[in-house]
């Protein structure tokens, strides 16, 4: 069974930075694609960005273009997610979850953990 767990959220000031890490357990992780995904409250989940088993990245969400960058170290079964120049727009729960060749979510999901970005 495979097991995502994320950390690294909190409270920051618009402009700030916060690097978000997504540690796999339970399966083959240097195998998979990974993705993060944000759920702002009263809105649909949204995907931000992906990267397959290679390091091989998928076309960020126009929102965080130039200012998020997602990356992952097979050695350490870990993706992260670098956000810079953070907006309050960007505050959300995160999610990491693992992809399909299609970049679409595969249905395996970790807890999220939220992100606030103040004005």
């Amino acid at each position: 069974q495979v097991q995502l767990v994320e950390s690294g959220g909190g409270l920051v000031q618009a402009g700030g930075s916060l690097r978000l890490s997504c540690a796999a357990s339970g399966g083959t992780f240097s195998s998979y694609a990974m993705g993060w995904f944000r759920q702002a409250p009263g809105k649909d989940r949204e995907f931000v960005a992906g990267i397959t088993w290679s390091g091989g990245t998928a076309p960020y969400t126009d929102s965080v273009k130039g200012r998020f960058t997602i990356s992952r170290d097979n050695d350490r079964n870990t993706v992260y997610l670098q956000m810079n120049s953070l907006k309050p727009e960007d505050t959300a729960v995160y999610y990491c979850g693992i992809l399909t060749t299609t970049w679409k979510p595969a249905g395996y999901w970790g807890q999220g953990t939220q992100v606030t970005v103040s004005s």
